[in-house]
Formats: structure tokens, sequence, C-alpha cells
């Protein structure tokens, strides 16, 4: 049974916007609740129309500080100061309509409230009314709006915003595709510590994007935000020692990173650190350590997981060998697409390995690896053919059309 399991390469493509965000909660009152010298003064103010009081008593209600959280009490507040104009609580209530806290949700309330805090200038307004024309959200989906809001917010240097700047600009979204462009605005995010951002130039200067490819450069980019937690930057700059690109070879960092990748629960560094416990790549080999990691990512839906793990029942690696286990992981796998999977799937219905025999699936499942790209499944498909009669190998042939469109390789 052939196996092709190998350590996998950078995730080279930029995170895409919103892939990680969402809508932000509530503005933060002025003063903190622990240094409001007294609580009481500042309901009287608010009860008097200061609606700077308004927003801190509703804040206050929002986050349960020094009092039962309440919600409608929030809302409450909130209102009186936003029909007072005040930005900040006009923001705050479109986020407890949009978040349905205190009434039932309305996206609809929710940006219009956003828009009167965004016409005032107020960043994080724009930023979400920005979100709300991307997505089509309380408002008609308009790129060129969305666009718009983000410029505004970003230009007063609002980090998030500048990041979906980036982005429209990486993918030509309300405006002409501008790697460079967005190149500068990830820049911007970046620097004031954008995780997502700072992934995005990793990947723009691992890919030579809008700007001179450096490993070095990619790899600094990674750092920080892998620092942060990032577990995408984490794997990437796994893979970056691993490979000993820009840097000197380093099997126990790459190991590490893989690890605090995998340990947040990413699949492609979970499959990693499984290949490595497998094959004894820097460690001693551990076939449990490997099943163990394979089964993570494999749980996940990673495919070439799941073909690792089929590999491990089909050959009793790490566990007690199991031809339907096999099977049943090859399938996972073929199903996404995976050529080899697909050839080793044909490989056992011909074989009858956990399964009847059967050489018609046999058949279908290798000729669709071969339409994959997995040319070395040539000669056993067509050994495979010769077992079959006329009729059953057209109507293999015609179930291996329909099955090739179906179950093509993922990107």
């Amino acid at each position: 049974m052939n196996k092709l399991t190998f350590i996998l390469p950078y995730y080279g493509y930029v995170r895409s916007c919103f892939l990680a965000l969402c809508l932000l909660p509530s503005a933060s009152y002025v003063h903190a609740a622990q240094d409001l010298k007294n609580l009481t003064l500042e309901r009287r103010m608010a009860e008097q129309g200061d609606a700077l009081a308004q927003n801190n008593l509703g804040a206050i209600y929002a986050n349960g500080d020094g009092v039962a959280q309440d919600y409608q009490q929030a809302l409450a507040w909130y209102h009186k100061a936003a029909e007072q104009g005040y930005a900040a609580a006009q923001f705050n209530l479109g986020n407890s309509y949009y978040n349905g806290e205190g009434v039932t949700r309305d996206a609809k309330q929710a940006a219009a409230w956003f828009r009167k805090a965004a016409e005032q200038g107020y960043p994080p307004a724009q930023y979400n009314l920005g979100n709300g024309y991307y997505r089509g959200d309380g408002v008609t989906q308009d790129y060129q709006q969305a666009l718009t809001w983000y410029r505004k917010a970003a230009e007063q240097g609002y980090a998030a915003a500048q990041y979906n700047l980036g982005n429209s600009y990486y993918n030509g979204e309300g405006v002409p595709q501008d790697d460079k462009q967005a190149l500068d605005w990830f820049r911007k995010a970046g620097e004031q510590g954008h995780a997502a951002a700072q992934y995005n130039l990793g990947v723009f200067y691992e890919k030579g994007k809008g700007v001179a490819q450096s490993y070095q450069q990619a790899m600094a980019w990674y750092y920080q935000a892998a620092e942060q937690g990032d577990a995408e930057a984490q794997y990437n700059l796994g893979v970056i020692y691993d490979n000993g690109k820009g840097v000197a070879q380093d099997p126990e960092q790459a190991l590490a990173w893989y690890r605090k990748a995998a340990g947040q629960g990413y699949a492609a560094a979970q499959y990693n650190l499984g290949f490595i416990y497998a094959q004894g790549e820097g460690v001693a080999q551990d076939y449990q350590q490997g099943l163990a990691w394979y089964r993570k990512a494999a749980e996940q839906g990673y495919a070439e997981a799941q073909f690792a793990l089929g590999n491990s029942y089909y050959n009793g690696e790490g566990i007690t060998q199991d031809y339907q286990q096999a099977l049943t992981w090859y399938r996972k796998a073929a199903e996404q697409g995976h050529a080899a999977a697909q050839n080793n799937l044909g490989v056992t219905y011909a074989r009858g390995e956990g399964v009847a025999q059967d050489y018609q699936q046999a058949y279908v499942w290798v000729s669709v690896a071969v339409a994959n790209g997995y040319s070395s499944a040539t000669d056993a498909r067509d050994l495979i053919a010769s077992k079959l009669s006329q009729s059953q190998l057209a109507a293999a042939q015609k179930l291996a059309g329909q099955y090739s469109e179906k179950y093509q390789p993922r990107l």
C-alpha cells in the first residue's frame, strides 16, 4: 500500500476579512467602575441628563460592574445618552440591538445607530458600519460603502479597520485589486499589534506579494503574531524552522511551534506533529504519539491526517491492524478529493481488505485517483479493468466520471 504522508508547507494564503473578527463589544465607560468614587453620584448625574454619566451607567449595567448585570437597564441608559447625540452611547446602543442584549436582535436598528455615531466620526462605529455593508447585515450589501467606512476609521488609526481595508484591496472588493495598498494597510495595523494583520504581512513577505520576498521579514511578522497566540502564525514558524528557510534549520524550534498551534486545535500543526512522531524526525519514534495527533486532526476533517490515520490502521502502526478502520479513514479523505486516499480505497476494494472484494468499486476509486493527478495508479486501474466484463467496466467508468466531478481535490 503506497504512503504519501509528508510535512505540510506554509499556509500561504492571506486571511480573509472577518475570519477572526466580529462586531466590537460595547465601549467601556470613561471611568472604570472601581475608579468611580460614588456610584450614587454617577446615577444622580445621569438622572439630571448628563449624557456621559448616562453612557457610563449603561456600561456599568451591561458589564455588571458593581451591580447585577442588567441589559435592559443598560439599554435604557444608552438610549437616553444616544438621543442626546452622544456617539459612544449610540455605538453601544447599536451593539445592544445587534447582539440582542436587553432587546430583540435587530440588525437594521443596530446599523441605524452605528450610522449616527459613525457620522460623528466615531471609529468603532465606522468600522462596525463597514462590517454591516460588507456582510449585508442590517443594510444592503455594498463593498464600496464598506470600503468607505473602513477608510474613515482606518485613517483615524483604527487597527481593525486598517486590517479590513487591507483585505478589501487584496481581494479587490469595492476597489481594484492592489497588493501594495493591501500591504500598506496591513502594515499600519500590524505595527499597532493587530495579530491577523501581522500574520498577513508574514504571508506577503513569504510569497513576495507587493514586496520583495524575504523569509526573514516573514519570520519576524509571523513571530509577532505567534507571540499573541495566532495559531496559523505559530504553524508557519514551525514550517520555517522545519525547512530552514531564512533561518538555521531547527527541529526543536519547529516542534515547539507546532505544539503551540496544535494545542489550540490547529489541524495542520496536529498533523505535522503526528508525522514527526510517526517518522521519528528530531524525536524518538513513537507511533502512538503520532497516531494520537493524527486522530486529533482527522476528527476535525483534515484530509491529510485522515489518510495518515488510515495508513496507521492499515499497517498496524501504533495500534492493532484494522482494515475496516483503514477503509473508513481512507473513505473520509477520498471524499475530500485526496488522490492517494482514493487510490488506497480502491486497492482495499480490489483486495477485499475490510470490505467485500468489489472490482467495480476498486476501478471507480482508482480511476478517480488517476483523474486527480495520482498517475502512479494507472497500471493498477488497467489491471482492475481486466477483471471486469464490458458491461461492468462501462458502469464503473460512468460512476468514475461522476465521482471525478464530485470528489475533486480541495484547494
